[in-house]
């Protein structure tokens, strides 16, 4: 009787310690993030470009995952990325060729989860201010609206000039940011061509304010522009912080995987209901018409390809002689780790 009660005891002891050796790696991947209050900077929250980041902020997900999240908005990305570079933030929410960029100034950053796969951005020309215009050489002299120097829409107008013999000192760029004053600046004449992003540019066209001459807001379009995939959106960070802080970024992946998954299936009215009403520009109609204009931009899984960091580096060697293919190492650049739990947390 003694005997039985003893194998019984082993058994049942060896069946505890069989489930928390399966156990483990899951709890190991639910780990408390070392690092609970975050400042994030991104510049432009309340575009398309960063609907993922709204999306996880107002549903909870940040804080689902353990973390108490401080966005601040800026102008635009070349903006958010000062804020990283200065300290006052923790993480951005910005264009994945920042991490290419500053490499190339010897300054590691690196992306941790890819919120979209296409940039977005499309350049358009007044046709107030250029009634006339036939073509990119029309915009010599001219000034062009972009949402911050520097930004991701400067790379774009700036990749836009080069393939027409263009430099960007051939143009005069002013930041006008991403949402009313956008609007303002081109419909007051204050600029005479504008790069920018949805809402804003499909506000726009529908109005006839601007001849569309760019558009990435599509997978097609922006294959036709950059001749391969080229992410875009993304959160980045210091490497330093990646390698120190690794439950906290996977805190921060899985926020955002969870908000991708959420958007492959919310119809117009969940995105009106979730975002704030300020969003709209005071056009739900219009707001929802650019919505499913770019809804095809925002990323799947968090995941970045890797063709696509090829095509990003392409781009920027192009028509920015300070950054050097061979000097730059793309796997340092981002990382898919921490997507890929994601999305086999959240079956993304």
């Amino acid at each position: 009787m003694n005997n039985a009660r003893i194998t019984r005891r082993v058994f049942a002891s060896a069946a505890v310690l069989g489930a928390a050796c399966v156990a483990a790696p899951s709890l190991r991947a639910q780990a408390r993030p070392e690092k609970t209050k975050l400042a994030i900077a991104v510049g432009g929250k309340a575009s398309f470009y960063y609907l993922p980041l709204t999306i996880s902020e107002q549903l909870g997900y940040f804080k689902a995952e353990g973390l108490d999240v401080e966005i601040s908005d800026f102008a635009g990305g070349a903006r958010s990325l000062q804020a990283l570079m200065g300290g006052s933030a923790d993480v951005v929410a910005g264009a994945y060729e920042h991490t290419i960029n500053m490499q190339s100034k010897n300054q590691f950053i690196q992306s941790i989860v890819l919120m979209g796969r296409a940039p977005q951005i499309a350049m358009g020309v007044s046709t107030k201010a250029v009634p006339g215009y036939k073509g990119v050489g029309d915009l010599r002299g001219k000034k062009i609206g972009v949402t911050a120097p520097g930004s991701s829409t400067n790379m774009v107008a700036n990749l836009v000039l080069s393939r027409a013999g263009l430099k960007a000192a051939d143009v005069s760029y002013v930041g006008v940011g991403t949402s009313a004053g956008a609007l303002t600046a081109l419909r007051s004449g204050q600029i005479d061509a504008m790069s920018n992003i949805d809402p804003v540019m499909t506000m726009l066209e529908q109005k006839g304010d601007v001849k569309i001459i760019s558009d990435t807001r599509t997978l097609k379009g922006t294959q036709e522009v950059f001749g391969g995939p080229m992410p875009a959106g993304c959160f980045y960070t210091h490497a330093e912080f990646v390698q120190k802080n690794p439950n906290t970024c996977q805190a921060l992946a899985n926020a955002i995987v969870h908000g991708l998954k959420w958007l492959q299936t919310a119809g117009p009215s969940d995105i009106i209901k979730t975002v704030p009403d300020s969003y709209l520009l005071g056009d739900r109609a219009l707001y929802l018409a650019s919505f499913n204009k770019v809804r095809e931009a925002i990323a799947l899984d968090g995941l970045l390809p890797e063709e696509g960091s090829k095509t990003a580096l392409r781009a920027l060697t192009s028509f920015d002689p300070t950054v050097k293919a061979d000097k730059i190492e793309l796997g340092k650049t981002y990382t898919n780790d921490f997507a890929r739990r994601a999305k086999d947390k959240f079956k993304a």
